[in-house]
C-alpha cells in the first residue's frame, strides 16, 4: 500500500505524550542500537560498515570513514546516557581510533578516511570535521577521559583552518598539508557545524560556539534560504554568491536543492533560537516555512516519501526516496509540535511515522533500509547495507525528551 498524502487527521493528544506511542519509539531505538552495537566493532581499530543483516561488509581492509566513526561515537554515547550497557566500550573504542588514526598527528586535523595501512583518503573536510566536533562534545557529556583533549584539538583547528569570520561560515576542504583544494562552499558541512556547535556550546557553556551557529543560520537560511522562497541552497562559490550549476556527488553534493536538509534546518532552528534565548524571532518563522515548503514540494504526492534532490524548477532530479529525510521530519515535526502546537505538524509526523513503518524499517532484520526505488522497493544506487544508526535513532528518541536542546544534554537532565 503506497502512504502519499496525509488521510487522518491528527485528533487526540499528540503522540510523543501517549503512553503506547512512547513505549514503541524506545522500542524502535533499542532494535536500532542492538543492530549496531553488535556487529560493528573492528578489532583493527574503528568500525566495520555493515550489510543488510548487520553483518561486517569487508573483514579485510575494512575502509573507515570519518563521519561513521564520530557518529557512532555520538550515538552510543546516547546509549550510555540512556542506561544501555556495552554502549561505554563503543564510545570508547571510537574515540581511541579518532584521537590515533583519524587524527593527523604531523599536520593537524582529521583524515576523512583510512583502512588497515593507513589514509585512504587523507583530505581534510569541514563535513568530517564537524563530526568530530559533535563525537567530542558528547563524549564529555558521558565524562569520557579524552573528550576534553579532542574537544580542544578540533576546536583549535576549526579555528585556524576553517572558520571565516568574515563570511561567518566555513571553507569546505584542504588537502592533507592544508593547501587548499577548491573553491567550494557548501552548506551540508555548515549545517552538521551548526548542530554539533550547539553540541559543543551546551557541554562547555563557551558562548562562542552558539555565536558561530547563529552566524551560519543567518547565512543559510536568514539570507538565502528566505530569498529563495524558502528552499535551501546547497552549493557557493567562495564568496557565497549561489553557485547553480554545481554538480557533486550525489551522495554528499547533489545538483539542486535537497529537502531532507529543509527539514533538518527546520529542527536546528528551533533548537537554535531556544538555546539563544528566544530572541531571534525570525529563526521559528523559517522553521516553519521550511518545513511547509519540504512537504509541499519534496514529498511525492502518488507514492509518498521525499524525493532526494529537486532541480531549480522544483522537479525530482533525483527521485529516489532515502532514510535520513524522513528521519529529520520527524524530528523536525516533534520540534514544532511542541513549541507551536498544530494540526497540521502533528498530521505530518503521525503520516511520516507510519510511511517509515510500513517501507523504511527493516522489521525482518533490523534498521532501516537507507534507500527505496521511486516506487517504493529496497535498491541499493546510493547506499548500501545499513550505513547509519545517527538518524533513525534520533527520530525515535527526539520525540521523547523535552525539544530545549540536543539529545546528549536533555537526556542525561531527564535521567539525572
Amino acid at each position: 500500500m503506497e502512504m502519499p498524502l496525509p488521510i487522518l487527521p491528527a485528533t487526540g493528544s499528540s503522540w510523543p505524550t501517549r503512553p503506547f506511542h512512547r513505549r514503541w519509539l524506545m522500542e524502535q531505538a533499542d532494535t536500532l542500537f542492538e543492530l549496531f552495537q553488535h556487529g560493528s566493532i573492528n578489532p583493527a581499530g574503528g568500525f566495520f560498515n555493515l550489510d543488510d543483516a548487520g553483518r561486517p561488509l569487508d573483514l579485510t581492509d575494512s575502509i573507515r570513514q570519518i563521519h561513521s566513526t564520530t557518529r557512532l561515537v555520538h550515538c552510543f554515547s546516547i546509549g550510555v546516557l540512556l542506561g544501555r550497557p556495552g554502549c561505554d566500550a563503543i564510545v570508547d573504542h571510537g574515540m581511541d581510533y579518532l584521537w590515533k588514526s583519524h587524527r593527523d598527528a604531523r599536520h593537524g586535523g582529521y583524515v576523512w578516511s583510512l583502512d588497515d595501512n593507513g589514509p585512504q583518503d587523507d583530505t581534510k573536510q569541514a563535513y568530517g570535521h564537524a563530526f568530530v566536533l559533535l563525537a567530542a562534545a558528547s563524549a564529555k557529556v558521558v565524562g569520557h577521559p579524552l573528550a576534553d583533549r579532542l574537544l580542544t584539538d578540533v576546536t583549535e583547528v576549526l579555528d585556524e583552518h576553517f572558520w571565516e569570520e568574515r563570511h561567518g561560515a566555513v571553507a569546505e576542504e584542504f588537502a592533507r598539508d592544508w593547501s587548499p583544494i577548491s573553491q567550494y562552499r557548501g552548506q551540508n558541512s555548515n549545517m552538521h557545524l551548526t548542530e554539533a556547535l550547539m553540541a559543543a556550546f551546551e557541554a562547555t557553556g563557551e558562548r562562542t560556539y552558539l555565536a558561530r551557529a547563529q552566524r551560519i543560520a543567518e547565512l543559510i537560511i536568514g539570507r538565502h534560504a528566505a530569498s529563495l522562497g524558502y528552499r535551501v541552497a546547497e552549493h557557493f562559490h567562495a564568496d557565497w554568491s549561489l553557485d547553480r550549476d554545481y554538480r557533486g556527488s550525489d551522495v554528499f553534493r547533489p545538483f539542486g536543492t535537497t529537502p531532507g536538509h529543509w527539514l533538518e534546518w527546520a529542527r536546528l532552528l528551533v533548537q537554535l533560537w531556544v538555546l539563544g534565548g528566544k530572541r531571534h524571532g525570525w529563526m521559528p518563522e523559517a522553521s516553519r516555512e521550511l518545513f511547509k515548503q519540504a512537504v509541499e514540494l519534496g514529498w511525492d504526492k502518488e507514492r509518498g516519501g521525499f524525493f532526494y534532490a529537486l532541480d531549480w524548477n522544483d522537479q525530482p532530479r533525483l527521485p529516489h526516496k532515502l532514510w535520513w529525510p524522513c528521519a529529520e521530519a520527524i524530528g523536525a515535526a516533534a520540534f514544532l509540535c511542541e513549541h507551536s502546537p498544530s494540526a497540521f505538524h502533528e498530521t505530518w509526523y503521525r503520516h511520516v511515522w507510519s510511511f517509515v513503518d510500513q517501507h523504511l524499517i527493516d522489521h525482518e532484520r533490523g534498521g532501516w533500509h537507507p534507500e527505496l526505488s521511486e516506487d517504493l522497493q529496497p535498491t541499493g544506487t546510493l547506499f548500501t547495507g545499513k550505513p547509519d544508526l545517527y538518524h533513525a535513532l534520533q527520530a525515535c528518541l527526539i520525540p521523547l525528551f523535552p525539544a530545549t536542546g540536543s539529545l546528549t544534554r536533555v537526556i542525561s537532565e531527564e535521567m539525572g
